[in-house]
């Protein structure tokens, strides 16, 4: 039994050192794990290799976006390990030592689960409402605890975010969504299914790609025994940034088109009259990129950049 380990990373040295350092602590029992680091065309190669982890390290010399960095990794670990499953981890994240090997024990418990993703708290300080919290809370507080999907306002969201656990999620076993940040996925799967969906880049690919399992027969797990803890978008330009408000704007546009029926059309347009109406430059840009299908990567601060300064 063979665990790979993707975990893409780009121009943020520490977040991604401090994650292969939790990893090398993760305790593996009855399967054997690899780790996979898919340098996403970062200025610099990044090198790090922690005492006690088997990592490869891929260098792809542009930037692939989370979507084709991480189908990247899938496919080295399948062909270089023929791996029965593969983990997707955010390099802005530090896991428990456990967490591996309860995710492994839940998807194996059950032949329907195709994906299981852990409780994940933000990392502490890195709280949305930091002031909101005392210093015990932090790192209690909750980022993930489960996904939704709301179809009548066309969003993904995130069960329990911002709550300070106190247990309340113990009984949650599955989710409408597995958030790419952490989640442990069959290979069977993806065989079935596909990968993930390049012309997302980065954001929504992960509820377009669960969407694609259920509807293909697969349940979609939440473990709340495993742990880990993340830092919110810390190598999408943090919360907010224009960069996250262009790919979560256009990807949403994308996701409704190609998963939403007939009846939503109505809600779409209102949303794209919205967004145009009263949006911010990144998302205006965004709803014109989706009518010009100008999908996968593209030269968002470049464009904005120069409207700004005309």
């Amino acid at each position: 039994m063979h665990i790979s380990l993707v975990i893409v990373h780009y121009n943020s040295d520490s977040e991604t050192r401090a994650c292969l350092k939790s990893l090398s602590k993760v305790k593996a029992v009855g399967f054997d794990f690899s780790v996979i680091v898919v340098d996403n065309g970062s200025s610099t190669a990044f090198q790090y290799n922690p005492r006690g982890l088997d990592i490869t390290t891929l260098r792809s010399e542009s930037n692939l976006g989370f979507t084709g960095g991480n189908n990247l990794g899938i496919q080295y670990g399948i062909e270089k390990y023929n791996s029965d499953y593969i983990l997707l981890l955010n390099n802005d994240t530090v896991v428990d030592p456990n967490f591996l090997k309860i995710l492994w024990k839940r998807a194996e418990s059950d032949s329907e689960i195709g994906f299981v993703s852990p409780k994940i708290y933000f990392a502490p300080g890195h709280e949305y409402h930091l002031q909101s919290y005392t210093k015990e809370q932090q790192g209690k507080v909750v980022w993930y605890a489960g996904g939704g999907i709301d179809w009548q306002n066309l969003t993904g969201f995130h069960h329990g975010v911002d709550e300070v656990d106190y247990g309340q999620f113990e009984d949650q076993v599955k989710s409408q969504f597995a958030t790419g940040c952490c989640v442990l996925i069959k290979r069977e799967v993806l065989e079935k299914v596909g990968v993930f969906d390049e012309r997302f880049f980065l954001y929504f690919e992960d509820v377009d790609l669960s969407v694609r399992a259920f509807e293909a027969g697969y349940v979609i797990a939440f473990e709340p025994k495993a742990v880990i803890w993340h830092i919110n978008a810390g190598s999408s330009g943090g919360s907010g940034s224009p960069l996250q408000q262009y790919y979560q704007t256009r990807n949403r546009l994308l996701f409704t088109a190609i998963h939403g029926k007939k009846r939503r059309w109505l809600t779409l347009l209102r949303l794209i009259s919205q967004l145009v109406l009263n949006g911010q430059l990144a998302e205006r840009l965004a709803v014109w990129h989706f009518f010009l299908q100008r999908f996968g990567k593209q030269p968002v601060f470049e464009i904005i950049g120069s409207r700004s300064s005309s």
